[in-house]
């Protein structure tokens, strides 16, 4: 059932982002409603209830710091060995459980009355920092679990390795465990939320009734809900053979991992033995000993990203490091090639951090003025050009870290993405630009300005020469800029591209500026944070975007190309207070999108899924058998058609 329980949430969150973020449909209404029906029967059948669940809405919270909280026993650190045979004569005659050891941030949670009351990270394992509201967004948490009594659980707070990649895309973090250790320790909830953090349980500390095995402990865990990494039973005969399974395994395990852990099943057993002042006597942790190669340091690449962040790139002579050939390693920042002092020619030691990623572990030729045939080193340094763009590359030092930028605006490594995003359904809504054919026109300069897409009249004949183009692909792309270009301010200001504003962030800001452009663009942080939903650092990043001379003078070049309806309605609040869902296809409105910015301009707000909170369902098909529709009536809920809201906002 937990299983079936965690399946639900994803099916259903990756079709609700689907469908109201990226305008797709993966799967009919008919068959969300199910799924949803069959989430919400099972949560009341086990008591659990998961804090991504979309049958619950998780606010989120800002505070000014994180209040501190002494535990009420020391939570000491492991024992380590890379030794094997020191794990077998440890487990001596008796059983053990093998598990991952996760690289993240240790976070104890408690339960009260069966509900989530409190979530305190280990800190320095004696006093550590309350993180309840930060808790409550990590994506596989049980918000509610079936045991009513005290629970407190252990485990570990962590991001996988393929979201990493995905949140690090300007080589902020060094690791993934940084980045979490950031992300569970926020003051905004909200950020949080937006780095899929991911809990793991690997013990527990209080309720759950008496077990006399820590393979019990572990599958009641899995009963309330909590997610666990796989965990091996062990003798001192078997346990190479595990450790042997869990190396294989590394590969393809996305969660960051620095070891295993062993420790005795017998519970009692274990807490005979006490503990020294440092370490707990009933578990010890194995770390993979790092397979280690000499090479040759070649040269450092520089690779421009599409944030302006230039990253260096460690190429070595070909090295076999376990079971696969490696000649380049990420170095991170400026920082760390200063710091090891890298220069060409260099010996180096390289190995694969966790048996995964390839690092530079030690520089043999720091220190050295000379090579080995008697030249002078040369060392490496910044880059003084852009490798994409050849602009000059500007250094920024932030908390100590050196970094390396292109500032240029114009920069092809970076223009990709902001112009995808200007030309998307919801920004200018330009049909036929994707963003394979951006990067041809950004390849052949036909486009540096988001406003020379409005003028790719100039530019007939080199279009329709390029492969996939012809005269009536150039005449679509024509047309549809013409029909852009007529424009309103929030299309236009969401097209910016300004860090954290949202599609409703800007229909909001718009409406509060009375749709005045120049308004919008003048804004204070103060007027700003007064507006519902607007917080600090979306305000902070709005102004300081409208405040640099670059971004100004690209918007008055839009602007001689645009045309912007900055008509205004003094929109009556007819819908304030209601709720609205809305299912079914649309006749009078254009798509699902336009119909909740009506409903949004008119004071009210819109839903995913039928409640108790709802009070109207849109349906032009009134009599359909759909969930929707049963669950509305079973309401008492008003099952109105497009036309029938039509007449009520009129």
């Amino acid at each position: 059932m937990n299983k079936r329980i965690e399946e639900l949430v994803t099916i259903l969150n990756e079709a609700s982002k689907a469908y109201y973020q990226q305008d797709r449909e993966i799967m009919s209404n008919q068959e969300y409603d199910a799924l949803y029906d069959e989430l919400v029967a099972l949560e009341k059948e086990t008591g659990i209830v998961m804090a991504q669940s979309p049958t619950v809405n998780v606010g989120y919270e800002v505070v000014s710091s994180l209040p501190k909280e002494p535990h009420p026993s020391p939570m000491l650190s492991l024992d380590k060995t890379k030794d094997v045979g020191e794990l077998e004569n440890w487990l001596g005659d008796k059983e053990g459980l093998l598990s991952w050891k996760l690289d993240g941030l240790t976070v104890v949670l408690t339960y009260e009355d069966g509900t989530l009351s409190k979530a305190v990270t280990r800190g320095d394992g004696v006093i550590g920092e309350v993180i309840t509201a930060n808790a409550r967004t990590f994506i596989n948490i049980p918000l509610s679990i079936p045991e009513k009594g005290q629970v407190v659980v252990r485990g570990e707070a962590v991001i996988s390795y393929s979201d990493f990649e995905k949140i690090n895309t300007d080589g902020t973090y060094k690791n993934p465990r940084n980045l979490c250790s950031g992300s569970v320790r926020q003051l905004n909830s909200k950020i949080t939320a937006e780095r899929h953090v991911r809990f793991y349980a690997f013990s527990l500390a209080a309720g759950g009734g008496e077990f006399r095995f820590r393979h019990e402990q572990v599958e009641w865990m899995k009963s309330q809900g909590f997610e666990t990494v796989k965990n091996v039973p062990v003798n001192a005969q078997t346990i190479a053979k595990a450790v042997e399974g869990y190396a294989h395994d590394i590969p393809d395990f996305d969660i960051p991992s620095d070891g295993l852990v062993l420790v005795y099943d017998d519970i009692e057993y274990g807490r005979s033995l006490g503990t020294t002042a440092k370490f707990p006597r009933d578990s010890i942790a194995f770390k993979w000993q790092d397979e280690m190669r000499d090479t040759v340091l070649r040269e450092i690449l520089w690779n421009a990203s599409r944030t302006g962040l230039i990253n260096p790139i460690a190429v070595f002579d070909p090295v076999e490091l376990e079971g696969t050939t490696v000649s380049r390693a990420s170095v991170h920042n400026l920082s760390i090639v200063k710091e090891l002092e890298l220069g060409e020619g260099d010996t180096i030691s390289v190995y694969k951090a966790n048996m995964i990623i390839p690092q530079i572990a030690e520089n043999k030729s720091k220190g050295m003025e000379t090579t080995d045939e008697g030249q002078p080193r040369k060392r490496f340094g910044a880059p003084e050009k852009c490798p994409v763009c050849g602009w000059d590359t500007v250094v920024k030092s932030d908390n100590g870290i050196e970094t390396v930028h292109c500032v240029n605006g114009e920069c092809p490594a970076k223009m990709i993405k902001s112009f995808t995003l200007f030309v998307s359904r919801n920004a200018m809504n330009i049909e036929g630009l994707s963003e394979a054919t951006l990067e041809k026109f950004v390849d052949e300069a036909l486009i540096r300005t988001p406003a020379d897409i409005f003028r790719l009249d100039r530019c007939k004949d080199r279009i329709v020469s390029m492969d996939g183009f012809g005269e009536k692909s150039y005449e679509n792309l024509l047309a549809a800029a013409e029909k852009a270009s007529h424009t309103t301010p929030d299309r236009l200001l969401y097209a910016l591209g300004i860090p954290n504003i949202g599609v409703a962030n800007a229909r909001q800001i718009c409406r509060a500026c009375r749709n005045d452009w120049g308004k919008i663009m003048g804004l204070s942080e103060e007027e700003l944070i007064s507006m519902e939903g607007i917080g600090d650092i979306m305000a902070k990043a709005y102004v300081e975007f409208f405040a640099k001379a670059d971004n100004i003078e690209k918007i008055e070049d839009l602007l001689s190309v645009l045309t912007i309806d900055e008509s205004f309605e003094e929109a009556a609040d007819t819908l304030a207070g209601k709720t609205f869902v809305i299912t079914g296809s649309l006749e009078h409105f254009e798509n699902r999108d336009a119909a909740k910015a009506k409903i949004e301009e008119l004071g009210g707000k819109t839903a995913g899924s039928v409640s108790s909170k709802t009070d109207y369902l849109i349906n032009n098909d009134i009599a359909s058998n759909s969930s929707k529709n049963k669950k509305a009536k079973e309401l008492g809920i008003p099952i109105i058609t497009e036309e029938d809201f039509l007449e009520m906002i009129q």
